[in-house]
């Protein structure tokens, strides 16, 4: 379809950010749609925005390449995009990143507001906690964790096994705040949802409008979470040291509750530097380096590695951009390498626990149900085990969508 070069397109509010010399970044913060193109595709789509008509950018487009460029076949693929405003009044909505999550993108607190709790001061204070407490687990070393008795605030497992989902919830909720809190410091919006970490559930901060800010301005955001963790389990060891060296001497329950809570922060802030997750760390891996979807390339050159790679997807990795190859080639042993690094974590920190818990429900449960011990067991369990069985049906429908996928290519 020809277009008169006379006439304007009008595109939703997009964002171009530089990503190197050669390419930018364009997006929809609004739909979480964002694209790599060369850079005078950002000469475009600034004059598009700009106001200017076809034969305008096309002039400006043709400055730059040093050759002519065909605008309307670019206007129609930014159509195919939706990055074209087509006057429609329903409401776009953005893409979903996880299983369970909200529609609409949270702002809430002004960004001038929560700026300076996430400036240079303030991450000198997260790091200071951070070193904080490497210290104190190093000088103090009982007051490591050791799960199988400080997941257990009260000498009634089941009330304490229960007590340890709420615990586990705040912890979470507090981590993905971070997360949005940071975001609002530079001005953009997030949404949060449910997803999976192999077979545990996980909550996560959709942070993708973080992609229409320049790369320095993103490992904020992305660290914000872990920020927050630093500065929680620092206080709580603080006031465990207190209580340890007799500076301070509340009820035994008090330092019991304060276990428990080191236990669960410090849990998920080593979770978090599993980089082969897909954790904060990996995302402040992937912008340091400059990837794109080194996911994605990491599986596929492990299928060429073990010589399971389809043409389709040799063709896939060839067209892949450099920086993922280049991070693909060490990363896929990293995340080979990983399981061991979950199992290792799984195996301190949440089989103990696990085995504890059980022992419990098993001599509750073989009292019968005319018991109210009986009961207790079944209860306290099922909300223990609880997040793990929704991460089971999430997985459950994952595989599912995959395998119809799999079924609807082979018609």
């Amino acid at each position: 379809m020809s277009v008169p070069e006379t006439t304007t397109v009008r595109l939703r509010p997009l964002s171009v950010v530089p990503e190197n010399d050669d390419e930018v970044l364009v997006g929809d913060p609004e739909t979480g749609v964002f694209v790599t193109i060369p850079a005078v595709g950002g000469v475009v789509i600034n004059a598009l925005l700009r106001g200017a008509t076809l034969e305008e950018t096309a002039a400006e487009a043709e400055a730059v390449a040093g050759e002519p460029v065909d605008i309307p076949s670019f206007v129609e693929t930014l159509r195919e995009l939706g990055f074209v405003d087509d006057g429609a009044p329903e409401e776009l909505e953005a893409v979903r990143t996880a299983p369970i999550q909200a529609r609409r993108w949270l702002a809430g607190v002004r960004q001038e507001v929560i700026r300076p709790f996430f400036g240079p001061v303030a991450w000198i204070c997260y790091a200071a906690c951070a070193v904080f407490s490497v210290a104190v687990f190093v000088t103090s070393p009982e007051l490591f964790p050791r799960p199988a008795e400080d997941a257990f605030a009260f000498g009634d497992i089941g009330l304490s096994a229960v007590l340890l989902m709420p615990f586990s919830m705040v912890s979470m909720a507090l981590h993905e705040c971070g997360h949005w809190l940071a975001a609002r410091a530079i001005g953009i919006r997030s949404r949060f949802g449910v997803d999976r970490r192999l077979m545990l559930l996980v909550f996560e901060t959709d942070l993708t409008q973080v992609w229409a800010v320049p790369r320095r301005q993103r490992y904020g955001p992305l660290l914000g979470g872990m920020a927050i963790d630093a500065v929680v389990l620092a206080v709580l060891l603080g006031l465990r040291l207190l209580i340890h060296t007799g500076a301070w001497s509340p009820p035994e329950t008090v330092d019991a509750t304060l276990a428990v809570w080191v236990f669960v922060k410090l849990t998920g802030f080593l979770w978090q530097c599993m980089v082969f997750l897909r954790t904060d760390l990996y995302a402040v891996m992937v912008n340091a380096l400059g990837c794109r979807n080194l996911w994605e390339v990491k599986s596929l050159m492990l299928r060429r590695a073990f010589g399971r790679l389809t043409p389709e997807q040799a063709a896939e990795l060839d067209a892949a951009s450099p920086a993922d190859v280049r991070a693909a080639r060490w990363f896929r042993w990293v995340w080979l390498a990983g399981s061991l690094g979950v199992l290792a974590w799984f195996a301190f920190f949440l089989l103990p626990v696990v085995v504890v818990v059980l022992e419990w429900a098993v001599a509750g449960v073989a009292m019968g149900p005319l018991a109210w011990q009986f009961w207790w067991a079944l209860l306290c369990t099922g909300l223990l085990l609880g997040q793990e069985s929704l991460a089971f049906v999430l997985a459950g429908r994952e595989y599912v969508r995959r395998f119809a996928a799999w079924r609807r290519s082979q018609r």
